[in-house]
């Protein structure tokens, strides 16, 4: 076998790369950008953020118990670097970055008005491994922007322009070489 052994480390690639907004009574909303998340479960539907109990956001989404996650396009590729790369603690990241903090239907965390997608999620079960504490959080509300839907309502990807990280790049989800179920249509 033709393989290069390395010591355990977080290989997974690529992982989305996202805004997270999150706020508390008497606090300014901030944003996070967390590579560190992913879907849980389809019915109710789950998604998890990692963060580290240092990061100012962690007190805001363990306190709430909520947050919202925003899906960014690759236009958008410098404003998610920076807000992770800074404090909310000691900057406010809204007006830094110009972006526009909207309300949400079920949540208090404001969405990210310029990200294609935001997901409004509510905290059902914490889990401290180390580094970082999963959030688990059940979907509660999804919004999609108009301009980013085919005539017929469905998510159009050349217009929401995904892309991923790839540790330590950012890359652009391109081609699409099939769709669920595939293998089992017949020709």
């Amino acid at each position: 076998m033709d393989k290069v052994v390395r010591e355990p480390f977080p290989a997974l690639f690529p992982v989305p790369a996202v805004m997270v907004t999150s706020v508390m009574e008497g606090e300014k909303p901030n944003i996070i950008t967390i590579a560190w998340t992913g879907i849980l479960n389809s019915e109710p539907p789950m998604v998890y953020v990692s963060v580290r109990p240092s990061r100012y956001s962690h007190r805001l989404i363990k306190e709430s118990g909520e947050f919202v996650v925003n899906i960014p396009s690759s236009d958008q590729v410098k404003v998610v670097d920076w807000c992770g790369t800074v404090s909310g603690k000691d900057i406010d990241k809204f007006k830094e970055t110009g972006l526009s903090a909207v309300p949400a239907r079920k949540v208090k965390a404001p969405l990210i008005k310029e990200c294609p997608v935001n997901i409004e999620c509510k905290v059902q079960q914490v889990v401290s491994l180390g580094s970082h504490d999963v959030f688990i959080a059940e979907v509660v509300t999804v919004h999609y922007s108009k301009d980013i839907l085919t005539e017929s309502g469905r998510l159009d990807f050349s217009l929401a322009k995904p892309y991923a990280y790839c540790n330590p790049e950012y890359r652009l989800v391109g081609v699409n070489i099939g769709s669920y179920g595939f293998t089992q249509k017949k020709s």
